[in-house]
């Protein structure tokens, strides 16, 4: 299905390899591939317009931040692990200071400066906000087949939060002549995804878990794989480009990040078919669908039964999901999801974003083909 505007990509393509590109290498020399990739990210990106927007007088100019958050973007793209050999790089190369906007022989900002431009950018969600207007921009008017929605562990730098255990209820000591000690069953819990049906967006974001702990989970070949950190659930168009995307504990089990994620997603763009693994096995995960005017498309979970298989023509849909899983190797592979140098929820989530942000605008730059 056609899920973008070929002229819009054509018209970008076409400004950077025709006007910007042979300016560059009359001012500097030859422009590397990589650094080719980075001009076409940040012209995708835009990033630079939300730094502007975000300053509120106090601290360095708007165009210094655009400059910051340009070189943050540059860090995925060229898959530099840490700030210092960001630096180092920009230190060296001048063409890379020249596409991220630094003056050639201007001293550049320190390491902590670029350090706590991070942490603003992770508190202002500035990433998040660049993001969803890009794809807004090239896939909000335009109707998506399927959404294929898949969670990926996140090993973060961190000590997992220690687990608050709930003080017991003070008791009488000793007890009558004859009488027995009774255990009180805990209440049983309402189902999670019922009860985000019944909530806003606001709130169900407010409940799911952000801690950093420690998740399990099963592998392809069947083995159970333990790691320390996060688990980011990214919904993913057939046309390769993430959508929406929430960084959760580790511990949360997949599907109570997918009521929420179908609604970011819904606010975005317009798709027909959710498509999703056997984790997200739910009666009411397959009526919350419908309720959107999706067609669920989810692997049955047999829980011990007998498995349910697809019909032939909704079996060969739901291999669009294989997207999903591109996805999530592409951004730990090339854009820095394998390596996670900051610690909190916050500037982890804002690290993956810079990754998605690159590989958003790289899928879209690979659509004009």
């Amino acid at each position: 299905m056609n899920a973008t505007r070929p002229a819009l990509i054509m018209q970008r393509w076409n400004a950077v390899q025709y006007d910007v590109l042979p300016e560059l290498c009359a001012e500097l020399g030859v422009v590397t591939p990589k650094l080719e990739r980075i001009i076409y990210v940040l012209e995708w990106a835009r990033i630079e317009e939300f730094a502007d927007d975000s300053w509120d007088g106090i601290g360095r100019p708007p165009h210094v931040r655009a400059w910051l958050a340009n070189a943050f973007v540059a860090k995925a793209v060229l898959g530099i692990t840490t700030t210092v050999g960001l630096v180092e790089r920009l230190t060296m190369d001048k063409t890379l200071r020249r596409i991220c906007g630094f003056p050639p022989f201007a001293k550049l900002p320190s390491e902590a400066t670029f350090s706590r431009a991070f942490a603003q950018f992770a508190e202002e969600r500035l990433v998040e906000r660049a993001y969803e207007a890009m794809i807004k921009e090239h896939l909000g008017d335009q109707l998506v087949g399927h959404i294929s929605r898949d969670g990926t562990a996140i090993t973060a730098r961190e000590r997992p939060a220690a687990a608050a255990n709930a003080a017991p209820a003070p008791r009488k000591k000793g007890r009558r002549k004859g009488e027995r000690p009774v255990k009180q069953a805990a209440p049983a819990a309402g189902s999670p995804i019922r009860r985000q049906r019944g909530q806003t967006l606001p709130d169900m974001l407010a409940e799911l878990p952000t801690i950093c702990d420690r998740g399990t989970k099963c592998n392809a070949q069947g083995y159970k794989t333990s790691w320390n950190g996060y688990k980011l659930h990214i919904d993913t168009a057939d046309c390769g480009v993430p959508i929406a995307a929430l960084l959760c504990s580790a511990s949360m089990h997949d599907s109570r990040a997918a009521v929420p994620l179908s609604h970011i997603t819904k606010q975005r763009v317009t798709n027909l078919y959710d498509v999703m693994d056997a984790a997200y096995c739910s009666k009411e995960l397959h009526d919350h669908c419908r309720e959107l005017g999706h067609v669920p498309l989810i692997d049955h979970n047999p829980r011990g039964g007998e498995k349910e298989h697809f019909e032939p023509a909704d079996e060969v849909r739901y291999r669009e999901r294989t997207v999903a899983e591109r996805t999530n190797a592409r951004l730990k592979d090339e854009f820095g999801g394998r390596n996670i140098m900051v610690k909190g929820h916050a500037k982890v989530m804002s690290h993956l974003m810079f990754g998605l942000l690159a590989l958003g605008a790289d899928q879209l730059m690979r659509l004009r083909r």
